[in-house]
């Protein structure tokens, strides 16, 4: 049963680390992911070691038949201590959390060196990669060894099972709540292994087996794990799928305002004070442009401003006639009047054309309180705004060689 769900439970855990790899490079490094990384990849470790196939090859690098069981547990202790850990990151403060995250990792290496000397206490001499458990059940030391590994286990399991649920009543952000949801289900279900392995070892006191439910031992910690490794796993998609968006959003309003920005500074190019690099660049190397896109904004807007003397009264007129007839209204009516000032102020600039008494843009009294306000309104305007190509731009080569790529 374990070789056919443990490399299920690998994949699963084995993936979270992956995914959760990069964070242990970043500067200043967020303790909470590196504790859930490190959970992640002990956990890949304990399922792997426990495959027979792995099993049988550990035994005979290290000469020691078993030697597997130690290891494979050990990692699985690891886990615990570092599952506490990302809760106490993620519910108290750091001064706090990082005391105790001390304390549990000191607690978790004292078990496992008293584990591997009751280990060495027990010398197995045969190897048992699918039954050890039971096989042993009647030693002493064996006892000793499993009774230290169940009640941690045990008293793990219970605590993270009790935390998350409480938790996740107070939790604000819905991913959160549910995957501390998830993660006191999972602690639930593997209490059904350690009742199971519990009994083996009362049995092995007792004179009664309970050999036969070996394969619900397995099916309980490896469900319960798998839900565990999910519910902790559920936030951080959930955040990256949201700054994935948010960086995705960023690159589409960049790209969406390339022609408004370039035919602007076309006409002045010093509003581009930095070279930008080419998108395609940003994009290939995963950078974001919230940054770039900022100056596109404050340019745009530099750009509109050098071309206010060339606002022409008759023509917003005419603009504001032809967009109401096209049934416009609201934001979008001041976005497509403004896109057609920009172009007939162009077409005069190029001309030399100065207006005596110059009007005002559509948008000047268009409230935009924030950033992202002004970026979709000048989305809108990009959107409708063609850019004129009168005799002038050609033959005026100092107005258009800015070298700026869109």
């Amino acid at each position: 049963m374990k070789d056919i769900l443990h490399p299920l439970c690998l994949a699963i855990a084995g993936t979270g680390f992956l995914f959760l790899l990069r964070d242990l490079g970043k500067r200043p490094r967020n303790p909470a992911l590196v504790a859930l990384a490190f959970t992640y990849g002990f956990s890949a470790l304990s399922y792997a070691i426990a495959m027979t196939w792995v099993w049988v090859r550990i035994d005979g690098f290290f000469g020691v038949p078993n030697i597997a069981v130690p290891l494979s547990q050990s990692c699985v202790i690891m886990v615990f201590a570092l599952q506490a850990t990302v809760l106490a990151y993620w519910s108290r403060p750091v001064g706090e959390a990082r005391r105790r995250a001390r304390f549990l990792l000191l607690t978790a290496g004292v078990v496992i060196a008293v584990m591997a000397v009751l280990f060495t206490l027990l010398t197995p001499t045969a190897q048992r990669p699918t039954d050890f458990s039971h096989y042993y059940a009647h030693d002493p030391f064996f006892q000793a060894y499993m009774t230290l590994y169940l009640t941690t286990y045990t008293v793990a399991e219970v605590y993270l099972m009790r935390s998350c649920w409480k938790y996740a009543r107070s939790a604000d952000d819905r991913s959160i709540a549910t995957g501390l949801r998830l993660v006191a289900i999972g602690a639930a279900i593997t209490l059904g292994y350690s009742a199971i392995r519990i009994g083996s070892v009362v049995g092995g006191v007792f004179g009664f087996s309970v050999e036969s439910l070996d394969p619900y031992a397995w099916l309980c910690g490896n469900l319960g794990a798998t839900f565990t490794q999910i519910g902790f796993f559920l936030p951080t998609l959930a955040q990256r799928v949201a700054s994935t968006r948010i960086w995705a959003d960023t690159h589409l309003s960049y790209w969406r305002l390339r022609k408004l920005w370039a035919a602007l500074s076309r006409a002045h190019p010093k509003i581009t004070l930095l070279h930008p690099n080419p998108q395609r660049d940003a994009l290939i190397q995963g950078r974001s442009a919230h940054f770039p896109l900022l100056r596109r904004r404050v340019e745009i807007r530099h750009g509109q401003k050098l071309l206010r003397r060339y606002l022409d009264p008759a023509a917003r007129a005419e603009s504001e006639a032809r967009r109401a007839e096209e049934g416009l209204a609201g934001a979008v009516f001041t976005a497509a009047v403004t896109a057609d000032q920009i172009r007939a102020a162009l077409v005069r600039f190029y001309a030399e054309g100065p207006v005596d008494a110059p009007t005002e843009y559509a948008d000047v009294s268009l409230p935009l309180p924030t950033t992202a306000d002004e970026l979709d309104h000048l989305e809108r305007v990009a959107g409708f705004f063609t850019e004129p190509r009168p005799a002038a731009s050609t033959t005026d080569q100092t107005r258009t060689s800015s070298g700026v790529p869109t």
